[in-house]
């Protein structure tokens, strides 16, 4: 479903019950295009998200805990100089349009109550969030900037006057009368959810479908339909529909997607519980395929050159193994030099090593035949010079695929606080340079997840290579364990304990699993070490480990347990 006007109406209602007369505290901006308001309201702190996302544009509060950029976005430091401390009045929706005005009251530097509307226009790509002087009617600042070459119709920039988008011209089906909802439910022969969002203003497609399914189970009853239909929506069951790989948010259970053959229903205590559920996951991977995309192509370019350069060297070593039939084919060339006639493309040679049998030896027809001797010959002393340094670039090669594809599970399984992490370890590595900048700022180093088994034990998960490193052979004391999805690129998860309980592991192999690049399978084998059996190669790539003595254990990966083990604040 798309986030409509009706329920936009909706999650009006949950937020005038939750924050009007709260207090902002704080104001952060962790990406483009979404702002997090902090309010205080009936003693306790909510989360606010406001995005102006194309794709993901939503009003809601949240449980998801954003980053806070260091370098504030111009737009936050406007929103902070006029919003900090300020009281939420109110919270209302332009008719039944996804636009929602917050208005706010603040006393300026000389004591003057100040007026200040937020502004959150919910239209896809067309989406924006507005600071507005409502005394003035003046724009403060907007999230996007657009101007009058981008859109005739009105300016979105600083001190230009606020033109609300277009009004629609159908009827709010808040506040149509009966009789208007009677003759236009009556004028038509086909009920349609087209005919429907056509008549009735913030109807989406998947709310017009719905009404229009109840309409034609009860055609005789369109004013009670209708009537039930509307009380739905004011009496919300945030309802999470499943039907084959969509899912669907809806104010309450709709009929026309939970009836649908192999439909799964899933309910929630509020809408933005439900809208949490739905967009956390897949605004995460967005954010990380929009911020990481540049990083996660040059990783497979370099797996790809590494791919190719092994089957190169791979194809060396099998050719150095046929090395003996250069220096065989250049002496019997040598020998019957006088039997090789000029300009031909092979010759048959009795082989003395194997009992005069003929042999076919293949000839350059450009060349003498002194010159194709000295070519075999040439082609056996490269390979022998060869072979000595293969194997060696062989398993060099092997070793960073490996670091590579490790790597690359990293980004698949990353949010984007975890890009910087990431980012840290391939600039050490030298995969990335590093940007010289005039004032030099001391980066925070990163620190691993932190969970808690039922019973109490510090469970740490490495989110990057040198997290990894770093717990494995220095955090960890020696009598800790450590675990590793079994031959899979993932993180390394240290139990703090020397005798940890059989549930304990099996926590911490879910954490393995999970953080593997094959979280989704339903099978994945876990090894399960005491620190002191492991020990890295010198040289070895960061992550790189070897151990014995290890036993593996077999668990499926839910990110439900994961994140009932993350250790709360």
């Amino acid at each position: 479903m798309s986030f409509d006007g009706v329920f936009t109406h909706a999650i009006v209602q949950e937020l005038q019950m939750e924050l009007v007369s709260g207090r902002i505290s704080k104001i952060h901006q962790p990406y483009e295009n979404e702002v997090v308001l902090v309010i205080r309201a009936r003693g306790k702190n909510h989360r606010l998200l406001l995005s102006a996302h194309p794709s993901y544009s939503r009003v809601q509060l949240t449980e998801i805990a954003y980053g806070n950029p260091e370098t504030p976005p111009n737009f936050v430091m406007m929103l902070r100089k006029y919003l900090e401390g300020a009281i939420l009045e109110s919270i209302h929706q332009i008719d039944n349009d996804r636009v929602i005005h917050f208005s706010f009251s603040k006393r300026n530097e000389l004591g003057d109550l100040q007026n200040i509307v937020l502004i959150v226009e919910l239209m896809g790509r067309h989406s924006t969030i507005v600071l507005l002087n409502n005394e003035t009617g003046k724009i403060l600042d907007t999230i996007k900037h657009i101007g009058s070459s981008q859109n005739t119709y009105r300016s979105l920039l600083p001190g230009a006057e606020y033109i609300a988008p277009p009004l629609q011209t159908q009827k709010n089906p808040f506040k149509a009368t009966k009789e208007t909802v009677f003759h236009l439910l009556s004028q038509t022969d086909e009920l349609s959810g087209t005919y429907l969002q056509q008549q009735f203003q913030g109807f989406g497609r998947d709310t017009a479908d719905e009404l229009s399914y109840r309409l034609k189970m009860r055609p005789n009853e369109k004013m009670a339909v209708w009537a039930e239909f509307m009380a739905s929506i004011n009496q919300v069951t945030p309802t999470l529909t499943t039907v084959g790989q969509k899912e669907f948010f809806t104010p309450f259970e709709y009929q026309s997607l939970s009836q649908k053959e192999g439909a799964t229903v899933a309910h929630f205590d509020s809408l933005s519980q439900l809208l949490d559920a739905y967009y956390g996951d897949k605004a995460e991977k967005d954010r990380v395929k929009q911020q990481g995309g540049e990083l996660l192509r040059k990783m497979e370019n370099e797996l790809k050159r590494n791919q190719s350069k092994l089957k190169k060297r791979e194809k060396t070593l099998t050719d150095s193994e046929n090395a003996e039939e250069y220096r065989r084919d250049g002496e019997l060339l040598t020998t019957f030099m006088v039997q090789v006639p000029r300009g031909a493309s092979q010759v048959e040679l009795e082989n003395y090593y194997e009992e005069n049998q003929l042999i076919t030896i293949k000839l350059n027809p450009a060349l003498s035949p002194n010159q194709n001797a000295q070519k075999y010959f040439q082609k056996y002393q490269k390979l022998k010079n060869a072979v000595k340094l293969i194997g060696k670039q062989i398993k060099e090669t092997k070793d960073e695929i490996a670091y590579l594809e490790s790597v690359l599970a990293q980004l698949e399984i990353a949010g984007p606080m975890d890009l910087t992490v990431i980012k840290e370890e391939l600039t050490e590595q030298g995969y990335i340079r590093k940007r010289a900048s005039k004032k030099q700022k001391k980066e925070k180093k990163s620190r691993p997840e932190h969970f808690v088994s039922a019973d109490g034990t510090q469970l740490l998960v490495g989110k990057n290579n040198l997290q990894n490193d770093q717990l494995t052979l220095k955090t960890a004391r020696k009598t800790d364990y450590w675990l590793h999805a079994k031959d899979i690129p993932g993180s390394h998860v240290i139990i703090k304990s020397e005798n940890p309980s059989e549930d304990t592991i099996m926590a911490a192999a879910e954490l393995a699993a999970f953080y593997s690049k094959y979280r989704h399978s339903a099978q994945v084998p876990v090894d399960v070490v005491q620190v002191k059996h492991i020990r890295k190669p010198n040289g070895a790539k960061p992550g790189y480990v070897i151990y014995e003595n290890q036993k593996t254990v077999f668990v499926t990966p839910e990110e439900a347990v994961v994140e009932s083990l993350r250790e709360k604040d």
